[in-house]
């Protein structure tokens, strides 16, 4: 365990973070003594229990004390308060990672700030600039370009949504083919022309996405929404409709990994999927 003067160096650093994050930079500890922390600390304690344990946090401050430079600790000291939505204690913590290495951090800000904190346009900002230093590099299974429009598409500038989700495709074409498309890829450009009330070119793109996955609820859900609104025959529509309900019931919605911690943009949710609820696919 620590010794004393380790624990009241944790104490004074977390105490306050700010002035801290200033003078972090001194220190220049090699990365032979980060590896060894990090095996010591992380590998053999933190990562052995929950990240909402007490014991996380006592191993992260206690390899902090030691290695103050390594900025993966701070990242690692912020992740749980983002996935219990104590957005702002966290960020605090990971904007020193960012400080110490932002080619390696900036683009995972941007991605907290548009899934997590909802930050839109501060997401843009970070992954926009990630992108200056890293390219159209691929983070959580999709370019930086996906969460830019995802961000758009939340601020409701439609246009420069659908830009970069085609950006985004583009970048998995060349990366390699059309197999590498993301099926939400195909989904989000359907919702942003679903937004402008193109409704036939919103079928369209569900389609490609429920062929890359059939039982995509939310695919289902918005293609039904169009169908109705192009005055398509009513058994159809609900057939869709009722695929949809039932593939949601049956868990099939989205697949990203931290969907389970926060809602993404037109995620459904059991409100909007109720045998009662038939009127939100209404005109």
């Amino acid at each position: 365990m620590l010794k004393r003067s380790g624990i009241s160096f944790i104490l004074i650093c977390i105490a306050s973070v700010t002035s801290f994050s200033q003078s972090v930079k001194l220190f220049t500890t090699t990365q032979a003594l980060k590896d060894s922390v990090e095996k010591k600390y992380l590998d053999s304690g933190a990562h052995k229990y929950s990240y909402f344990s007490d014991k996380w946090n006592l191993y992260i401050d206690s390899a902090i004390a030691i290695t103050p430079d390594d900025d993966f600790l701070w990242e690692e000291k912020a992740m749980p308060y983002f996935k219990a939505r104590k957005y702002e204690v966290g960020m605090q913590y990971l904007d020193i990672a960012v400080q110490l290495n932002p080619k390696k951090n900036l683009d995972y800000r941007g991605f907290i700030k548009c899934v997590f904190s909802k930050t839109y346009k501060d997401a843009i900002v970070d992954l926009e600039g990630a992108e200056k230093l890293n390219g159209n590099f691929t983070m959580k299974e999709h370019p930086y370009s996906f969460y830019i429009g995802l961000s758009y598409l939340a601020l409701n500038q439609l246009d420069s949504a659908e830009l970069f989700f085609n950006k985004t495709i583009d970048v998995e074409n060349t990366d390699g083919g059309a197999a590498l498309v993301h099926f939400m890829d195909w989904f989000y450009l359907g919702i942003v022309n679903y937004e402008k009330k193109n409704y036939q070119i919103a079928i369209d793109y569900f389609d490609k996405a429920l062929t890359r996955y059939p039982d995509f609820s939310e695919a289902e859900y918005y293609k039904s929404i169009c169908m109705n609104k192009l005055h398509m025959k009513m058994e159809d529509v609900m057939k869709v409709y009722d695929n949809a309900r039932a593939d949601f019931q049956h868990g099939y919605s989205f697949t990203e990994d931290n969907c389970v911690y926060e809602k993404y943009p037109y995620q459904l949710s059991p409100y909007m999927v109720r045998s009662d609820n038939i009127f939100s696919i209404m005109p």
